[in-house]
Order: structure tokens, then sequence, then C-alpha cells
């Protein structure tokens, strides 16, 4: 019977032994001990360094290409990114799953259970965070220079577990073993103002001066993720942002109890900021702490897409010809008053500029229908935590609700439905599509509602910004590395173009009446029904039937207890 390395291609047989080779060296650098002796978990961290070292380059070389071609880059803001697991699908798409399928058995390691050992990343819960990581998967397969910005959460939602038949909620401490894919760049670290005084100076040559004062600065450190495109050589960047004490940060002599205290206090303030994917926004110092995630994502994000737009060399006036920034739901929307911040403040761009700049670069998905779902924050708490801020989105709703007169010169009536602060709120849906040049919903009828019901106002005032975009998923991630079964067989039937063309599976309708290709859908179908049986009995020693119906949308699970 032959071997798995005859059935290897020379140059494949080649490239298997450097990878087993290279897996060896970085688990012998990082843990000292022979491979035999190293639990799984090691295994599994000594496999992501190896495959680490297969992106790294092709990182490099991506950033650089977009850096010398001047290429317009993408920066998607959410404050959640569902990723899900990444090993099985860095491996597909580096294209070297056979090279380290045979490396791991030559070694006696299984690597279905190395990807076991990969915790999900707890950066996102539902199909925000969904949409979010397909996007940024999506764009880098289409070889776009596309980035992803976030925050990098030290816990997860929650971790659902089975104790004595019933559902108990903990604290999803992913990080626990740190993230094998980040990569930690102190030296890129971004201040934040939060709090203080802000307010407008007469100068003697009659202009006006910005002055914040008695701010509260947080430091604000990237831990990069490299997402890998699929057999194109791509590899862009999930920026997650993480709060830090400052590298500058420091202490002369001793301290007073008092001033300890202090510290200690803002310590904790400190690491709340990033502690948790969606704190209880139940009580005043929740969605306190949820609004202060919120800017501390968009300024932390902006200022470092503004560092890295001015290694170009080119005007500060070209940046909405280089750089795209899209919000995910209104949770970054505070982006576009970051934006104004940076330009009249920073770069002495006069406002009508700054605004036409800012326009241009910002776009806007919205994800909520039910106008009293739409996100908003009282102002009682905004300006205190945010002066700066407000005072531009003040002045953006000033000149808004000016041009809102001007166009409809009879309907002072109904300004409450145009405005962006109204009956003590900020409204960030409005702020959102107010500074965007394009705003969509995830589905055609989604779409339409909001141009019909719920943003009708605005629909009827900015028609041409509305659009549509349908809210996909990445094949590569949800069946290829999901289903390699079913992979195989639509591999059969309708040739592996799919993989790149998605839009080839509508020719699977051919067979919708072929019985043998039925039959072989039902084996797989049934392959994984009677693994998840496994699965169950194996971890809750509970007993169904494989040949039953799985109604896994209604808890199955618990229904049965």
């Amino acid at each position: 019977m032959r071997g798995v390395n005859d059935m290897l291609p020379n140059k494949a047989l080649e490239e298997k032994n450097q990878f087993e080779h290279l897996f060896l060296q970085t688990a012998t650098i990082l843990f000292g001990r022979d491979i035999k002796e190293l639990p799984k978990v090691n295994l599994y961290q000594a496999l992501v360094n190896t495959i680490r070292q297969y992106i790294s380059e092709n990182w490099i070389k991506s950033n650089r290409y977009y850096t010398e071609h001047q290429e317009k880059q993408v920066y998607y803001f959410s404050i959640e990114f569902l990723l899900g697991r990444l090993l099985n699908c860095n491996i597909m798409n580096l294209d070297i799953g056979d090279i380290c399928y045979s490396a791991m058995k030559d070694l006696g390691i299984d690597l279905n259970e190395l990807f076991e050992e990969e915790p999900d990343a707890g950066l996102g819960n539902g199909g925000l965070g969904r949409l979010a990581a397909c996007f940024i998967d999506s764009m880098a397969s289409l070889g776009i220079a596309g980035h992803g910005c976030s925050i990098r959460y030290q816990y997860g939602l929650f971790e659902q577990r089975i104790i004595n038949r019933n559902q108990v909620e903990i604290p999803d401490n992913w990080l626990k073993n740190g993230f094998a894919w980040e990569y930690r760049k102190a030296e890129k670290e971004i201040n934040i103002h939060f709090g203080g005084n802000a307010y407008m100076k007469n100068m003697p040559d009659g202009s006006l001066k910005l002055v914040h004062e008695k701010y509260t600065v947080v430091s604000a450190v990237p831990y990069d993720v490299p997402i890998v495109g699929y057999h194109n050589d791509v590899v862009n960047t999930l920026r997650l942002w993480n709060a830090e004490f400052s590298q500058n940060f420091s202490e002369s002599g001793a301290l007073t109890h008092e001033q300890l205290q202090e510290k200690l206090k803002f310590q904790y303030q400190l690491k709340a900021i990033t502690s948790c994917l969606y704190p209880d926004d139940s009580s005043n110092e929740g969605k306190l702490l949820r609004l202060t995630q919120e800017y501390f994502l968009v300024s932390a994000g902006v200022q470092s897409i503004i560092r890295s737009y001015k290694k170009l060399h080119l005007p500060i006036t070209m940046f909405s010809q280089k750089v795209a920034i899209h919000i995910n739901d209104t949770h970054p929307a505070m982006a576009i008053a970051e934006l104004m911040r940076i330009l009249v403040d920073d770069e002495n761009i006069p406002w009508e500029s700054a605004w036409d700049i800012t326009v241009r670069t910002m776009s806007y998905t919205n994800h909520t229908i039910m106008p009293e779902a739409l996100e908003t924050w009282s102002i009682d708490m905004f300006r205190p935590l945010l002066p700066r801020i407000y005072m531009i989105i003040e002045e953006i709703n000033r000149r808004f609700l000016q041009d809102v007169r001007q166009r409809y010169p009879n309907i002072d009536n109904m300004l409450f439905k145009y405005s962006i602060l109204q009956d003590g709120l900020v409204h960030m849906a409005r702020l959102a599509i107010v500074g965007s040049h394009s705003v969509n919903g995830v589905a055609k009828i989604h779409s339409d509602i909001l141009k019909n019901y719920s943003m009708k106002q605005f629909s009827d005032y900015y028609p041409h910004k509305f659009n549509n975009k349908t809210n996909g998923i990445t094949h590569r991630r949800w069946l290829m590395a999901a289903n390699p079964e079913l992979t195989a067989l639509i591999d059969e039937l309708i040739t592996p173009e799919w993989k790149t063309h998605p839009s080839q599976l509508i020719k699977l309708l051919e067979f919708k009446n072929d019985m043998a290709a039925l039959d072989k859908l039902q084996q797989i179908k049934q392959l994984h029904k009677s693994r998840l049986a496994a699965f169950i009995k194996n971890k809750y020693d509970i007993a169904i039937d494989p040949f039953s119906i799985y109604d896994i949308q209604k808890n199955f699970l618990q229904k049965k207890f």
C-alpha cells in the first residue's frame, strides 16, 4: 500500500519536507522540548507560528505595494469582527493544505485535533461581526487593499457550557493563552483625549483657536492580525486596538497614598475600555463605558490612517482619493466628527473643505430598520466625555439644518426629523447619513424599508446616497473550510471554478433532479449528522439518533433537556 509521501509529486514532497523541518525548528525555539513531549496546545502554537512565517513575506510585500503604488485603501470600521478560527482558513488560503496534512501525519500529529485547540476569537457575536469578517476576507481574496479596524477585547460576550444538564454562561476568557495570530505594534501607539474643557479662544489677529485642556490621555496600542487572500499572495490587516499605559508614562519620586489610589483607579478604568465585547448598558456606568469604547476605536483608527496617509507625501486635500472609511452600523459613526477634528484642528483645513473631504471619504451600512432602535446618546453624557467632538457635531448639525431650511423654507415644524441633536440626544444614524456619501442596507427589502419608512426624510433629501448591498457570506470559510466533503462534491459536479467565481454555484441547479448527485449529497449530510451525534455523546454523554431530524436553529440540546 502506498504511503502518503509516495502520492506527492517531487516538488510537493520537497515542500512538505521543508515545512516539516520549519515546524520542528519553530517548536524547538518556542518550547525547547521534543515535540513528543508537547501537549496539543503547544503543538497548535508551534503550527501557527510556522504558518505565520509563510504569511509574513507576503504581508510585507502587500503593504509595500500599496504604499509604492499609492493604492486607494479601504478601512472597514466595526465594533466587532466574528472571525471564528483562522488556522484552517489560512492553510486553505495559502494553498498549503496537502503539504501541511502530510507533514503532520509524518510526525504522528492529527491536524484536525490541532484545529480544535484554537479558541474562537472573542471579537464578535452576531451578524454584524460576521459580515465584517466576511468583507475583509473577500477584499483580501479580490486583491483589494481593504483592512479592518476594531477593539481587542479581553473577554468575548460569554461562553456557554452545559453543567448538570443546564446552560451556564461564564466569561469568555479567549485570550488566556494569548492570540497566536496577532502582532503587537507598540511603536504605533496613539494617544486619545477624553474629558476636559474645550472652547474657542479669540486670538489677537481676530482668528479663533481651539483650546482643549485638562483632558485625560488614554493610549491605544495596535495589535495587527494578517488577513490572507485566497491563492493570490495578498495579505491585508485587521488592526485591533488595546488600551494601555502610554510608553511616555513615568513617575518621578515616590507616590503619595492619594496619588497611588488615583493611579490604580485610572488603571482600572483604562483596562475596562477593552475588557469586554458588550458591557452591560443597564446602568449609566455601562453606557459611559460603551461610549468610551466607541470613541476609543474611531480616534485610534482615524489618527492611524492619517499617519499612514502622510507617508505617501501627498497633500491632505487628496485624502478622499486615497482613503475610504466604511462605518459598519452606527457604533463607529464618530469617525466622521473625528476626521473633521483632525482636518480642522490639526491640519488647519477650512471647515467647508474639511467637510467635503470627510463626506467623500465616509460610507455607512445601516443594520437597523426600527427607528426606536437606532443608536442615540444622552447629550448630558456625551458632552463631558467628548467636549471637542460634541462641538464639531453641533456645528455639523447647525450647518445641515441651515441647508434644510433653505431647501424647505416652510417646514420648520419638521426639523426635528432631521436634527442630529434632538430631545437631549445625539442621533448617531443621522450623523452617519449626513456625513457619508453612500448609505446602504443589507438586503433589498431592508434598503427599501430604509428609503420608504425608517429614513424616508433623509432618502428624500439625499436620494443619491441611498443604495443596497445584499448581505453575503464568504463561501471559502462557511463552505470550503467548514465542509470539505461537500466542497469536493461541488468540484466534481461543476469544476473548481466556483471557488474564485461563486456565481458559478448557480450551475448546481442543473443537478436538482440528478438522483446520483442527490444520493452523494445525502451521504455527506448523514456523515456530518453522525459526527455531531458522536460529539454530543462524547461531550455530554447524551445519545441521539443520527437518522432523526436535527433542528439546530431551535436549540436542540436545550429542548432535549
